[in-house]
């Protein structure tokens, strides 16, 4: 693929999800990444989940895409356990074969988190209950020996596009949810800034890799009505 759009952190907002999939038409893709954690949350897992299984895409699964196969329901957040509830045979048969990375041609190595563990940072480290950018060292470590020219990851819901060395590292940023707070650890949060639906157009040129990084309005108020 020359141009195509990567997607995370859909979370089951559909709005946001058709929002940026029109978006991405306007720019004339060629194919779809999607980087994983679905589902999860007070949304419309159920009506997200048969979208997405019709379309033609590269999937890669998240943390939150493995708890609703193989945790225990009674350890489940409350944002996993409302998708959990809206599994049937179907979703279930979709989500469990998903990789947890995925090597492509022209260099391109697409993840969640890191390339080894799911719900781990890639390009962020935490300090005062909030994140910042991870320094050259710390990205070392948690690739180990995995590189490629071109590196996509989720996880951290916040839009980045990373020099590291002689790879470029994009996250794109959420689809579907722009702000959180970890309750299962640090208790750090995560805000974008904005209510926006984010993804990233990329596209390979004679000089590289070129990103986009896209934040785009949707109606909101029709996902925090449904939140509530």
């Amino acid at each position: 693929m020359q141009r195509f759009a990567v997607v995370s952190d859909i979370h089951g907002n559909l709005p946001a999800l058709e929002a940026v999939l029109a978006d991405a038409a306007r720019h004339r893709v060629e194919g779809v990444i999607n980087l994983g954690d679905n589902l999860s949350g007070p949304l419309w897992p159920s009506e997200t989940a048969h979208f997405m299984m019709k379309q033609d895409w590269l999937n890669v699964q998240g943390n939150h895409d493995w708890n609703l196969l193989h945790r225990d329901p009674a350890r489940l957040s409350l944002s996993d356990l409302n998708a959990y509830r809206a599994l049937d045979e179907e979703i279930t048969a979709w989500l469990a074969p998903l990789p947890a990375r995925l090597e492509l041609p022209e260099g391109i190595l697409a993840f969640h988190g890191t390339p080894t563990v799911q719900n781990a940072y890639l390009l962020e480290s935490i300090a005062h209950l909030r994140t910042h950018l991870a320094t050259p060292n710390e990205i070392d470590a948690r690739l180990g020996e995995f590189a490629a020219s071109l590196l996509l990851c989720g996880h951290s819901h916040f839009p980045r596009t990373v020099q590291h060395r002689d790879m470029l590292i994009v996250c794109p940023g959420s689809v579907g949810c722009p702000a959180y707070i970890d309750n299962n650890g640090s208790g750090h949060v995560i805000e974008t800034g904005s209510p926006h639906a984010r993804y990233a157009v990329i596209e390979r040129q004679a000089a590289g890799w070129s990103v986009e990084q896209i934040a785009l309005p949707y109606d909101t108020l029709s996902a925090v009505k449904k939140a509530a």
